[in-house]
C-alpha cells in the first residue's frame, strides 16, 4: 500500500488542486484517486486539517446541465420550499430543524 505525499498548507506544487479549485476551473476529478494531501497544523494537540488533492492533468470537464437535470433540480428545490403541513410554498427553504414553515411551527404567534 503506497502512502500519499503530504504537503504543508499552501505549499502544494503546481498540477494539484482540491475539488473546489477544480470546480472553479470547470473541471471534476473524473474518477481518479486522491493524489496527495495538504495538512494544516493546529494548536493544542488537535489533529491537523486535511485537504485532498487531485491531479489537474487527469481531471475531466464538468458535465453540462441538460434540460432533464434542470427540471430535476427545480423539482427538488420546490419540494424543499413546500410545507408538508399546509402544502403552501413558503417562499424560502424550510429549515430541517422545524420541518414545517414558520407559521405552522409557531401557530400561536401567527394567529390572525
Amino acid at each position: 500500500m503506497s502512502t500519499l505525499p503530504v504537503f504543508r498548507w499552501r505549499l502544494a506544487p503546481d498540477g494539484y488542486a482540491t475539488r473546489r479549485q477544480l470546480r472553479a476551473r470547470g473541471l471534476r476529478p473524473g474518477g481518479q484517486d486522491v493524489a496527495a494531501q495538504l495538512e494544516r497544523p493546529r494548536r493544542r494537540g488537535r489533529p491537523p486539517l486535511v485537504a485532498y488533492l487531485y491531479r489537474v492533468d487527469l481531471a475531466k470537464p464538468v458535465r453540462p446541465m441538460t434540460p432533464a437535470r434542470w427540471a430535476a433540480l427545480a423539482k427538488a428545490n420546490t419540494a424543499r420550499r413546500t410545507c408538508p403541513t399546509c402544502r403552501r410554498d413558503a417562499g424560502y427553504v424550510i429549515p430541517p430543524t422545524l420541518g414545517t414553515c414558520v407559521p405552522c411551527a409557531y401557530p400561536e404567534q401567527y394567529a390572525a
